[in-house]
């Protein structure tokens, strides 16, 4: 379990070039996959933001050894709070699921918005601690210079499914303390009822 802001690794444009090449064979072969199971679903974190999932990325057929849950957070400078800007943005960010899906150990990503302060979150679920933060590390240098300072963060909770997170948040690690420390944790059970958009 650990909290991360701006990372600064070597290799990143080579990580993500990779990625973008094993995610053209996940979607060759069919394996990538766009769920519905938590589309429009709402969850509240100790951070005072109420996120919505406005669309989900998974791998056909996931079945990890270790499963751990990744949790990403940040707030891009230039959206503002223009809800257009912000609206083209989810709708364009499927653009960048080669970013993230060709990484080793990727399982899946709800991607996450909080109209209200324009803090976005990626809640994964990966095959390993190690490739977790390997990941992690690299999209937090790609986010850092377009977003907000010290918005960019991680954090890591390894042994846990990514259901078992979002169904009964108590049973995740405790964090180093209430507040900014617990930014990641979730208030109670996801939300079922679906949220609608402007």
């Amino acid at each position: 379990m650990m909290t991360h802001r701006d990372s600064d690794r070597p290799g990143t444009v080579a990580a993500f070039a990779r990625s973008a090449v094993a995610t053209g064979r996940l979607v060759a072969t069919g394996r990538l996959a766009s769920p519905r199971t938590y589309l429009h679903r709402t969850f509240d974190c100790i951070d005072g933001t109420r996120s919505f999932v406005f669309r989900e990325t998974a791998i056909r057929d996931g079945d990890p050894r270790d499963p751990v849950v990744l949790v990403v957070k940040f707030r891009l400078w230039a959206l503002g709070r223009n809800r257009r800007l912000h609206a083209l943005f989810r709708r364009e960010c499927l653009l960048h699921t080669p970013l993230f899906a060709g990484f080793p150990g990727f399982q899946s990503k709800l991607w996450a918005a909080d109209p209200a302060s324009g803090v976005y979150r990626g809640l994964y679920e990966w095959d390993g601690a190690e490739q977790a933060v390997d990941y992690a590390n690299h999209l937090g240098r790609l986010l850092t210079p377009f977003s907000i300072q010290g918005s960019v963060r991680y954090h890591v909770i390894p042994g846990c499914r990514r259901e078992d997170f979002l169904r009964d948040p108590a049973m995740a690690p405790a964090g180093r303390g209430q507040g900014v420390h617990d930014w990641w944790r979730l208030t109670e059970p996801l939300d079922a009822v679906p949220v609608r958009l402007g």
